[in-house]
Formats: C-alpha cells, structure tokens, sequence
C-alpha cells in the first residue's frame, strides 16, 4: 500500500506532466530496448524523503541512486539508525547505490582560502581539519551501502586556480593512496566552483597523480559554467579517465546574457554527441541525473522527471 500511495502522489499528478507520462511510457515499455547503462538519479535533487525518491526512480526502471542529502541531513551526519533505515529502502527497492556523494574537500583550501561567498554545501559545514575522519568515515559509508565509489572535490575556487594547483594535486595524491588502502575508488567532480572545473583541468590533475585510486567525475554542465565546449572538447581531455557521470544541461538567458540550469536537451549541450561518444567508447561507469533546473513553479519532483525523460529521449535516439 506505501509503494502504491508514492506512485500515485508523483505519477497521477497534473494534467501538465500527461505528455511526459506518455513518453516515459514510450520509452520504458519498449520491448527491444534496453537501458544500455548504469543510469541513475541524485535522490536529494527529486525529494530529501529518500522513499518517495526511490520510488520516483524505481518507475522509470532505473536501478541506481546516488546518496547525498537524506532526510534534511548531510549523509555524512546521518545517524545509524537513519543509516539502517536507508539501506533497507534502498534493498526493498531493488537498488544500487552509484557512490557516496560526499563534500569532501569542497571547502577552502589552507593555504589559499578563496574569497567568502553564498554557495551551497548540501547541509555539510566542514573544513580541511575534518578531512582525514570524513576520508575513513566515507570509505566505511561506501562499504555500508555496498559501492566502492566515493566522490570528492578540489576545494573552492580561488582566483587563480593555477597558484592553487600544487596543493589541491598533493592533497588528493594523498586521498588517493588512503583509498587504495582501504580498496575505495574516489571519484573526483570538476565543480565549476571548485579549483578542477572543466575538463581540461580535471584531465591535467588526473594524469598528473596517475593513480589507480583516483578517477573523474565527469560533468559536462559544470565545465559549461566555466565556458569550456563540454563536448567535445572538454571531453577530449577526460575520455577513458571517469568513473562516474553527472548529466545536467545548460542555457543562456537571453535577456540577462547569464547561464542558467535547463532540463537536459533544452540546453546548449551536446548531449547526444556526448552519450553517443560514450556508448561508442563502451562506457561502463555509472551515471546520475543531477536535475538542478527548476521550472518556474519550483516543483522539484516535475523538473526531475522533465530532465529525465529528456535524457531517455536522447538515449534511446542515440544508444
């Protein structure tokens, strides 16, 4: 009765999401076609009530999630018994977990702190001082919810990033053997915010460290934000070094000349060059829908579902 009251709350909704429903029936109904990879969805960006998220991607016969705000709380301060709880609704809806969406090294680097400004940490308030315990605290959460994938950033961005670079490529080398000590992937997100924020640059520091422990976290929307072409050609600089996948799509206002968050494939993308490139290149990592637009009403749970099925419909077009 709990699963069929979440579905009937997201997919008998408005007479505005009918259309969408239609294409999702379209696209996951279709005998000869199958999802050709390890798709899923941020959960926090649909809803922080992990159930009605899950359930959410569950109706699209996706299996993977990617945990990072439960329950209005950072999952790094998730208590055990929420800890439980997660776990058995992830097991209950047949799911994977991607990898811990940690805030590891997203705040200011020591030795060059950037300037204060408004962002947002996902409910996480930490500081170099913390990294260490978060690091082994991450690996057990990875462990916990049976991924080996933790992700990371390069802490925010200074003015010149190149001055920031020696510390940022030290201390991630640093992560990464800590890693390969406790057998975890990190998977490291060029976040336009943060000191590695296009593809060119998260491809220079993941070839400098050269280490099995470390990969990419490839975001194609970040990199536009920095006014990098993420494909192709930011994506030239990190083809074959990701491990994981963040899909989100981009526009300019016209009136403002400013880039904002769209839904994927009403964007400025090339997102069917990109998925395309990666099924030819035979891409088995996993990926995550991490919606972030907004329609103008704020509805999260519509905007996720207009992003997504505006990913499936490239998918199936181009995969």
């Amino acid at each position: 009765m709990h699963n069929t009251w979440t579905r009937r709350r997201f997919l008998g909704a408005s007479l505005l999401s009918a259309p969408l429903l239609g294409l999702r029936s379209t696209l996951t109904a279709a005998p000869r076609w199958k999802m050709p990879f390890k798709l899923g969805v941020i959960t926090d960006e649909i809803t922080e009530d992990l159930d009605a998220a899950l359930d959410f991607i569950s109706n699209y016969s996706l299996h993977y999630c990617e945990l990072r705000d439960i329950w209005g709380k950072n999952i790094m301060n998730l208590s055990r018994s929420d800890l439980d709880r997660a776990k058995h609704l992830i097991s209950d809806y047949n799911m994977q977990v991607s990898d811990i969406g940690s805030p590891i090294f997203k705040w200011n680097l020591p030795e060059m702190p950037a300037r204060p400004a408004a962002r947002d940490e996902f409910g996480a308030h930490f500081t170099e001082q913390d990294s260490d315990r978060l690091l082994l605290q991450s690996f057990e959460l990875a462990r916990f919810f049976g991924t080996s994938k933790v992700r990371i950033f390069s802490y925010w961005r200074v003015q010149n990033p190149e001055k920031a670079y020696p510390y940022v490529r030290d201390r991630l080398a640093k992560a990464a053997q800590l890693a390969g000590q406790n057998g975890i992937l990190l998977v490291l997100e060029n976040e336009h915010e943060c000191n590695i924020g296009t593809g060119q640059e998260l491809g220079r520091l993941l070839k400098d460290i050269n280490s099995p422990h470390l990969r990419g976290n490839w975001d194609p929307g970040n990199a536009a934000m920095l006014h990098e072409v993420p494909y192709p050609d930011g994506y030239r600089h990190v083809e074959g070094l990701f491990a994981h996948m963040h899909i989100k799509d981009v526009k300019k206002d016209p009136a403002t000349g400013r880039l904002e968050w769209a839904p994927v494939g009403g964007g400025f993308i090339d997102w069917k060059g990109q998925i395309k490139a990666v099924y030819d290149h035979h891409y088995d990592g996993t990926m995550s829908l991490e919606t972030h637009y907004r329609r103008p009403d704020g509805n999260r749970v519509e905007s996720s579902r207009e992003s997504l099925l505006g990913l499936l419909k490239i998918i199936h077009e181009e995969a």
